[in-house]
């Protein structure tokens, strides 16, 4: 995916979705996500059923068949233009965009054939996902940009307290620096899945704020573009986030996250300040682990209200003087400061790579909720930064 309740699916069903073990049931409000895999799969469409009753669309969870679902879409945009009006969203408007959207089925194809955590088979390992992720190309196309866009990205960093490798991790993890930012008909996608069904006040409500963005004339229809699921521009924000963490980052008085690399960084940048982030604190920390600590004594216990599957696989909260008390080292960088709380994660167990991650480690779950994801991120960042 920058209300809440939307974020937190950690958007989320985007163009590629970002892999993890553990993955919530959530939504994030950038964009829908699952935490298994690194590619868009290529399904075929799903199976035709029986069509619905052209003026109600399909019960949730119920593949529709195309063409068979055009005349209950047509339907159900009519719905649509009444909750857009109660909105604000103006008429004409309405009448500009609605007639020229169709039921897209492949779409829904996509959003049926996520990988799915409950699937049989052992789910990707994080070193898997890393070494695919984390390639050298990525790094240094992080590096140029760094060295490139150093004076506003430390203008953003004043500004934000971000500091400007995170902004560039997650830019690079999203969109390979702009690289691909998808090409489907962000309209016609988020009416397709509204209508579809599975998650319909999602959609139904990202839709309206496409509409939104539209009406108020803060992009063209034609700049509408995005992956499968609807997540926009080289943040991969859906639409409500762009309305609400959207941000000028060129002085132009727009936020152009299309076309505009310092809209994008300075949207990212707000988007973490609204999650949580605080300045000047790190985001995680590699560590070294002795094989003999007790992994019960440091459990975690707490339930997350939102991805309680992602933070599950975290110990309980210690501050970094208990972790070096442990027996924990610091691998790669120094120790921050003492006082500071993290929790443990051992994504692919005991033996594998670990790493204490802090208050800001949580702003970028809130942007995608996968440990994979948030961890990249992270490492990109220090790459990036070294």
């Amino acid at each position: 995916m920058n209300g809440r309740l939307a974020k937190r699916m950690s958007l989320v069903l985007l163009g590629w979705i970002a892999a993890c073990t553990a993955p919530s049931a959530g939504i994030s409000q950038r964009a829908p996500v699952a935490e298994s895999a690194v590619a868009q799969p290529q399904p075929a469409p799903a199976a035709p059923v029986a069509a619905p009753s052209p003026a109600t669309p399909p019960n949730p969870g119920q593949p529709v068949s195309y063409p068979s679902a055009e005349a209950g879409f047509r339907a159900f945009l009519t719905s649509i233009r009444g909750q857009a009006l109660e909105r604000g969203v103006r008429p004409a408007t309405l009448d500009m965009i609605l007639p020229g959207l169709s039921f897209n089925e492949r779409v829904v194809a996509l959003d049926r054939n996520q990988p799915d955590d409950s699937s049989p088979g052992q789910p990707p390992s994080m070193a898997g996902y890393l070494a695919r992720r984390l390639d050298d190309a990525r790094i240094s196309g992080g590096r140029d940009r760094y060295a490139r866009m150093q004076p506003r990205l430390m203008a953003f960093e004043s500004r934000f307290g971000v500091p400007g490798p995170i902004l560039l991790g997650i830019w690079g993890m999203e969109t390979n620096y702009g690289g691909y930012t998808g090409n489907f008909d962000v309209l016609q996608s988020l009416a397709t899945l509204a209508y579809d069904g599975r998650r319909r006040s999602l959609f139904t409500n990202e839709l309206i704020a496409a509409l939104e963005i539209v009406d108020r004339g803060l992009a063209p229809r034609s700049a509408l573009t995005g992956s499968w699921a609807g997540a926009m521009g080289n943040p991969q924000f859906l639409p409500s986030s762009y309305l609400k963490t959207a941000v000028d980052g060129d002085g132009d008085s727009r936020a152009d996250i299309w076309n505009s690399e310092a809209d994008s960084l300075a949207s990212i940048a707000n988007y973490l300040v609204k999650a949580g982030w605080k300045r000047g604190e790190p985001w995680g920390l590699e560590v070294g682990v002795p094989a003999t600590m007790d992994r019960r004594a440091i459990a975690g216990t707490a339930v997350s209200p939102t991805c309680p599957r992602v933070h599950a696989r975290h110990s309980r909260w210690m501050t970094v003087a208990e972790w070096k008390a442990l027996g924990l080292t610091a691998v790669g960088k120094g120790w921050p400061a003492d006082h500071l709380r993290a929790t443990l994660i051992e994504a692919d167990g005991p033996g594998g790579r670990a790493f204490l991650t802090f208050d800001n480690y949580r702003a970028l779950l809130d942007y995608n909720c996968s440990n994979y994801y948030a961890i990249s991120v992270g490492l990109l960042a220090d790459a990036i930064s070294r």
